[in-house]
């Protein structure tokens, strides 16, 4: 029959259009290879006090020195804060314990430092303290005097921290505009501290827009300083809804604040860790079954990109960034990401793309007793580990893409 061809023949082009299709772009293509870098062991002396084993929690370059901060557990159940420093992070040894000045606080003395922020060659911490009735962390702050001893701020209001209100403490940043600011949240939503010297610290609740409102719950999770004043990035969940919406937050001054939204898909997505490259702002999140990254301008007010995704976070398990640090020698990003095959190490450009992983010296599986960071500069970077079980620190020399 003359017309019996034309269906045989729409067939066999069909065909042909779906093997060209599998062939070009019907396969994802393989993920980059891993980074691999030369780890080096790093020794941290036992601080003075009773044994016990280390926790360490960031790591931060400031001025000349570098900084490795968090505490020792003893076998009997007590922690207390712990800083260690050198000038070569690249050396295996050389690193010292600082000296701690806990002021008689009770929970100063404590405390297991677990954040570090610096501000013209000055360092400045958060520690906590898990106690009280409700098992609620108690928060202090710390500052470097003159002499480089870590000094503690001690307690002399309890609801600035904590109280019926409290929800988190999380990130100090130091170099805007009147100093130091803290990143955190309170019952009313996203909340900040300021302080010209990180000696005391005031707080910020309730002001709008960082606050929540009837339509929008919002948190804060990180801050960086730039040149027209703060950065802080964080998230927030719409009314009626379950997933939450990414957000950053600025500030000439830390006391009025312009909301400035991601961009945003329907999945839940919120950004955690912000930090400033040579030419602009890359905030780190978590985004639907990823995580993911956000590109903005050099004062964060616009030109945010959509997000960047990699990695997975995987289900059963709170996922999220534990660290993000800039390597300018390098021209890289590093990320500490934490998702249900555990803790993992991803770099990418300056622009927050082009996303790989990173081998690591060791492996940390996901769970509440374990934690990762990272700090650098240069092309150095330092990397902490804990397992739940021992505490490690390594050091690199970051390899050039």
């Amino acid at each position: 029959m003359p017309g019996s061809s034309r269906p045989r023949r729409f067939v066999a082009i069909a065909l042909l259009l779906l093997l060209a299709a599998c062939d070009s772009g019907g396969t994802a293509p393989a993920p980059p290879e891993p980074v691999h870098p030369q780890w080096k062991q790093l020794t941290l002396p036992a601080p003075p006090g009773a044994a016990g084993r280390n926790l360490v929690r960031d790591t931060i370059r400031c001025g000349s020195r570098w900084y490795v901060a968090g505490g020792v557990a003893t076998p009997a159940g007590d922690t207390r804060p712990a800083l260690w420093s050198t000038t070569d992070a690249a050396a295996a040894t050389g690193w010292a314990p600082v000296p701690i000045d806990t002021v008689s606080d009770y929970y100063a003395i404590r405390s297991v430092l677990y954040a570090l922020g610096c501000f013209d060659g000055r360092l400045a911490a958060i520690g906590a303290k898990t106690g009280g009735a409700h098992g609620n962390p108690r928060v202090r702050t710390f500052y470097s005097r003159a002499d480089g001893t870590l000094v503690a701020v001690p307690s002399t209001d309890f609801e600035l921290y904590g109280g019926g209100r409290q929800v988190s403490t999380n990130r100090i940043a130091g170099g805007g505009p009147g100093g130091w600011l803290l990143a955190g949240n309170r019952a009313g939503g996203a909340t900040v501290w300021t302080s010209p010297d990180a000696t005391l610290f005031t707080i910020h609740e309730d002001v709008a827009p960082l606050a929540s409102t009837p339509e929008l719950g919002t948190s804060a999770q990180d801050a960086v300083a730039v040149p027209a004043g703060w950065v802080v990035v964080g998230g927030g969940r719409p009314k009626g809804r379950i997933d939450r919406d990414p957000f950053v937050w600025t500030s000439a001054d830390a006391r009025a604040w312009t909301r400035v939204p991601l961009p945003g898909t329907p999945d839940d997505e919120e950004a955690q860790r912000v930090v400033r490259t040579p030419d602009g702002i890359v905030a780190v999140g978590v985004a639907g079954s990823a995580f993911a990254a956000w590109r903005g301008d050099a004062a964060g007010a616009g030109g945010w990109s959509g997000a960047s995704r990699f990695g997975a976070t995987g289900a059963g398990v709170i996922s999220g960034i534990d660290a993000v640090t800039v390597l300018d020698g390098a021209s890289r990003l590093v990320a500490a990401t934490t998702g249900a095959d555990g803790h993992r190490l991803w770099t990418a450009d300056l622009g927050g793309k082009e996303w790989q992983s990173v081998a690591t010296p060791v492996q940390v599986g996901p769970g509440g007793t374990t934690a990762t960071a990272v700090g650098g500069s240069g092309q150095t970077l330092v990397l902490l580990a804990d397992d739940g079980t021992a505490s490690t620190a390594w050091v690199s020399q970051f390899p050039r893409p």
